[in-house]
């Protein structure tokens, strides 16, 4: 039983997503156990034989199409493979990021020979996806960052630095955000495809010492002097990029409200068990009206969450979710999630401040959700233009 206890969404209500789901889940109890997480997060990246694994088992790339590999399904096979993970405290493995943000710029701008060339290598795990976007002088604002692409030939020389990369200690294909025309602003914006292996000039930085996220390889990317042909612009012309990041940016944020809400589920299915377990007083926790009441705020405001965010999933599988109710999916269910998390470690009392309990690790590794995809406040600017 489940600590949300709500009927299925529309969209989750078909008994091919429900087999799916099965399969998933059978997939991570077998190949990511929770002795095999505790090894991820010593070593502060998920194993690269983790990501063939998940390739194998068509995992990847499930909403790209089958001619280029994929699975042939859409947004809703990665929003269960997101819940699965997040219900099943699969940390670190960055695979929501390669499957349902990178692989969708390649199908929706990229042209037919580099759809080929590449969708297919991501979904077996040959590739693995990150974009670079961040740089150590611009994070929400994307109009601010200095990283060039300037054209040589029939090729682009790309310079500059990036910075709090998601899967960057392990991608070796990444979208990098850089200017092709520094004097146009953000009109002079393109997002241009580099393959780590067959490029001179590229390096990896330290895989950064983090709060949380403890098993995401999170890196500096360095880029000196790259080479990579022209033919790896993604879209037909040269500053369409922040377009483009703009377009693909609303899925994003949605993917976060997404894994809160999962995140929130976890964490009251570990809290309730704990309290009902734990005595003081001569009573389990639990009897105390106090943790009653705590706890049936938290189930209410993670209800609320997954009630919105499943609407937005509808939204988005017919086409019409704006970049504003996306902004406050993100916003609003990053910041419940936070919230529910800081009552679920409370009610742990001492215990929850061990990074040996589950929920010590959630609580850290939620507090990013409010930061990366673009910053809360950032949401509510965008969300504000509406009014």
């Amino acid at each position: 039983m489940t600590a949300i206890t709500m009927p299925k969404a529309a969209w989750r209500d078909s008994e091919e997503l429900t087999m799916f789901e099965d399969s998933v889940r059978g997939f991570f109890a077998k190949e990511a156990p929770p002795e095999a997480c505790a090894k991820w997060r010593e070593n502060g990246i998920v194993d690269r034989e983790m990501w063939t694994k998940a390739g194998q088992a068509g995992l990847l790339c499930v909403s790209m199409p089958e001619e280029f590999g994929g699975g042939g399904g859409d947004f809703r096979h990665e929003a269960v493979i997101m819940d699965v993970m997040g219900t099943m405290g699969i940390d670190g493995f960055g695979l929501p990021l390669h499957n349902a943000i990178i692989a969708p710029y390649i199908k929706h701008y990229g042209s037919q020979e580099q759809k080929q060339k590449w969708l297919p290598k991501m979904a077996s795990g040959e590739l693995v996806g990150a974009i670079a976007m961040t740089e150590p002088g611009a994070g929400s604002d994307l109009q601010g960052i200095k990283t060039t692409a300037v054209k040589s030939g029939n090729h682009y020389v790309i310079n500059g630095s990036k910075t709090f990369i998601t899967n960057g200690a392990t991608a070796d294909l990444i979208i990098v955000v850089a200017k092709t025309d520094p004097s146009q602003g953000a009109k002079g914006t393109s997002l241009i495809v580099v393959e780590t292996n067959e490029v001179e000039g590229f390096r990896r930085g330290r895989n950064l010492d983090k709060v949380g996220q403890d098993a995401q390889d999170t890196s500096e990317l360095f880029f000196d002097d790259v080479r990579v042909p022209t033919s790896n612009l993604l879209g037909p012309v040269e500053g369409m990029g922040f377009i483009q990041l703009m377009e693909q940016l609303a899925s994003e944020r949605l993917q976060i409200g997404i894994q809160g809400v999962a995140s929130m589920e976890r964490a009251l299915t570990e809290t309730i068990a704990y309290v009902k377990e734990r005595k003081a007083f001569g009573k389990s926790i639990m009897d105390f009206q106090n943790t009653q009441f705590k706890l049936a705020e938290c189930k209410t405001k993670a209800t609320i969450a997954r009630t919105f965010c499943d609407r937005c999933i509808e939204l988005l599988l017919e086409g019409k979710l704006d970049p504003a109710t996306a902004s406050m999916a993100k916003y609003w269910v990053s910041d419940v999630e936070n919230e529910v998390m800081d009552e679920c470690l409370q009610l742990h009392g001492g215990w929850g401040y061990m990074n040996e309990m589950p929920i010590a690790r959630m609580w850290r590794d939620s507090r990013v959700q409010r930061i990366y995809g673009g910053a809360n406040e950032v949401m509510k600017v965008l969300i504000a233009r509406t009014l």
